[in-house]
């Protein structure tokens, strides 16, 4: 699925998120899900993938990155339970 993507993992319900920007969703989250990259997902085993939207350009999926993070916890919360309310994982949605 090579699309530009923003999505947010979860370590579990409710738990650590973590948000990132993609131009490869399956190959990112699988990265992540192997512990491929260290980092924070790495360190806090952050590697469910709760919710995603993708772009037509780059530009425009690094410019929502940079605003979903800007949100308080509560509205990634609600934006998450919007979409998936059970947390589930959506990686093999993807695939």
């Amino acid at each position: 699925m090579k699309q530009p993507a923003v999505y947010i993992l979860a370590s579990k319900k409710n738990g650590t998120l973590y948000i990132g920007v993609t131009s490869n969703l399956v190959k990112r989250i699988w990265q992540h899900k192997n512990h491929v990259v260290s980092g924070f997902t790495d360190d806090y085993n952050v590697n469910l993938l709760v919710y995603f939207e993708q772009f037509e350009d780059m530009y425009t999926a690094i410019l929502r990155e940079k605003a979903l993070k800007k949100w308080g916890r509560a509205w990634k919360v609600r934006l998450i339970e919007k979409v998936n309310p059970k947390w589930l994982d959506l990686y093999n949605d993807i695939l």
